[in-house]
């Protein structure tokens, strides 16, 4: 059976854990521990069991359980009422709902190159 763009395709069960890169394509969720570097163009669900440390790269993240370390969304970044982020975020959208933790620094908007004025000494 073939999966279509969107749905599941991974599953990191509550007492389960990985250490290491994991890259992925369409949606991933995470309910156990996880150390390391997530890659993916799609959306990383982490739920509310979930211990994560290290950096995501993704294009959408929902946030239900705990995560520490960097944070990099093309799309959106969703902290849940019981989503915990000591994290630093990039991202042109932030969802936070009430009762939720983030304690970080976030960046968001289009990324503008900075202007550079060349000074030169007049003679």
């Amino acid at each position: 059976m073939k999966n279509k763009s969107g749905e599941l395709n991974g599953f990191l069960d509550r007492g389960s854990s990985f250490r290491g890169e994991l890259e992925f394509e369409d949606t991933m969720r995470i309910d156990g521990r996880f150390n390391g570097k997530i890659m993916t163009k799609n959306e990383l669900i982490v739920g509310e069991s979930a211990q994560i440390e290290g950096e995501i790269n993704a294009g959408r993240i929902a946030i239900s359980g705990t995560v520490v370390g960097k944070i990099i969304a093309a799309q959106r970044v969703e902290i849940h009422r019981n989503g915990k982020v000591y994290s630093d975020i990039d991202t042109p959208a932030l969802i936070i709902e009430e009762g939720a933790i983030f304690q970080g620094n976030c960046v968001m908007g289009e990324k503008k190159p900075a202007l550079v004025t060349n000074i030169a000494s007049k003679a």
